[in-house]
């Protein structure tokens, strides 16, 4: 069994997409011993790294659930599909067809999905947004009754709903993941991990694979 980390690496910046820190230091006295304990003043942007939006990331979608009250055992090794596709920038739309070509089957009967479009190209590799899933794409992950999609792509350049749709069928999604191409097997064990953190519904996690 190989473990593959998802996750991108967070860098120091400012922004939705990024963090700071303030490095905080403080004299501690134990038992004669003078040490120095290192603490930190973060902000975090809900968009650095890989990051997973529940349904409440969109005001009209919301189910109540948030990174604290949602069930830890939907996140936590769940038995996940996997696709591969090779798409180029600027290729379009991937529609139901080519999921379900891709997969070998009309129909996926796990409870997450992998979707790697890009092949070995990562998401910031393309045009942003130039490929993308299709509404009848869409549909037909809806219609698999998944509660978790990790992707490389997802809305359009003119924002078609991807998102709205996924969420109003219930579905978490995990945005900007990495290595997916690494993935050799059509399905795989996934687990998704972030900071139980009450009221928030977009936050970054770590996103991990044992296939």
């Amino acid at each position: 069994m190989k473990i593959i980390d998802l996750s991108l690496p967070v860098t120091e910046k400012k922004g939705r997409e990024g963090f700071s820190a303030a490095l905080v230091e403080k004299i501690i006295f134990s038992n004669g011993v003078q040490y120095t304990g290192i603490m930190y003043d973060l902000v975090l942007g809900s968009m650095a790294g890989t990051y997973i939006d529940f349904p409440g990331h969109i005001k009209e979608t919301d189910d109540g659930f948030d990174a604290l009250n949602y069930p830890i055992e939907k996140l936590y090794r769940i038995e996940s599909a996997v696709i591969h596709l090779d798409r180029k920038s600027n290729s379009g739309a991937v529609n139901s067809d080519d999921l379900k070509n891709a997969c070998g089957k009309n129909k996926i009967s796990e409870k997450a999905l992998i979707i790697n479009a890009l092949g070995k190209k990562r998401f910031n590799e393309v045009d942003e947004r130039s490929v993308y899933l299709s509404s009848d794409a869409v549909r037909w992950i809806v219609e698999s009754g998944i509660h978790l999609l990790v992707s490389d792509i997802y809305e359009s350049k003119e924002i078609h709903g991807v998102f709205y749709d996924l969420f109003k069928a219930g579905i978490s999604t995990v945005c900007c993941p990495v290595n997916l191409h690494l993935l050799d097997s059509p399905r795989c064990m996934l687990s998704v991990f972030a900071p139980p953190l009450k009221g928030i519904t977009q936050l970054p996690c770590r996103a991990v694979a044992e296939c």
